[in-house]
């Protein structure tokens, strides 16, 4: 099974921009004009351009156009707790409605953050995150297909770290994380139930087991006046 349409786009303008065809502060061609050159839809290349803004590749400014992102400072964090266990900490109730839950070729991000070859296939699934039924974040994560071979959906949706301990006796090491602020687009202000424009952070993380090896790499939308990231340093 080939790549959705809008993936494919999504891999030519990363690729564009890895390339040097763009640099940091360009702004990228008009929509209509990509979707000509591209012979899609505006709402197919629409997806594509979301998908690397959510990542961080490009940046909307309103009124301005699409931008390729500029370096941003970074802070580290420190800790993995999965949202089950934030939750609990919390004392709310976590459950999850998951979107979609699709096998496919591995973008370039995909293959980038997770250290994958070019035909790589990754089990990508989004879901929107509840703490005591109010929506509190909508994730998008990756793993390789290699490591849920055999799982099975329920499992994978309902707990996917503790599913791979005790299915594939995964022990989890560490984690880069970087957090950004952004404006929330229309399609996921629908799942978290705020306005299109309303503040997020956006959590983008790598998970690497005990051994250094990358097996999820996730990109969570929180809702801005729901949820906010705790750092402690000695």
């Amino acid at each position: 099974m080939g790549s959705p349409v809008y993936i494919q786009i999504h891999d030519e303008i990363h690729e564009a921009i890895d390339a040097g065809r763009w640099v940091p502060g360009d702004r990228i061609p008009a929509e209509r004009e990509l979707a000509e050159q591209f012979s899609v839809s505006r709402m197919t290349l629409r997806q594509a351009i979301m998908l690397l803004v959510d990542e961080g590749v490009l940046e909307r400014r309103v009124g301005s156009g699409t931008f390729v992102s500029e370096q941003k400072v970074q802070e580290h964090l420190n800790g993995i707790t999965s949202f089950t266990d934030l939750m609990a900490d919390a004392g709310k109730q976590a459950t999850s409605k998951t979107v979609s839950f699709h096998v496919g070729r591995a973008t370039n991000s995909e293959q980038e953050q997770l250290q994958l070859s070019s035909d790589a296939r990754v089990l990508r699934m989004e879901r929107v995150r509840y703490g005591d039924d109010e929506p509190i974040a909508f994730e998008v994560a990756a793993i390789p297909e290699s490591l849920i071979e055999g799982l099975s959906r329920n499992d994978l949706t309902a707990s996917l770290y503790r599913t791979l301990a005790e299915e594939r006796g995964l022990k989890i090491g560490r984690a880069q994380q970087v957090v950004t602020a952004a404006a929330v687009n229309e399609r996921i202000s629908e799942y978290l139930a705020i306005k299109r424009g309303d503040p997020v952070l956006i959590l983008r993380q790598i998970t690497y087991d005990a051994k250094g090896t990358p097996f999820e790499y996730v990109q969570t939308q929180y809702v801005g006046s729901r949820f906010e990231f705790y750092m402690e340093k000695s």
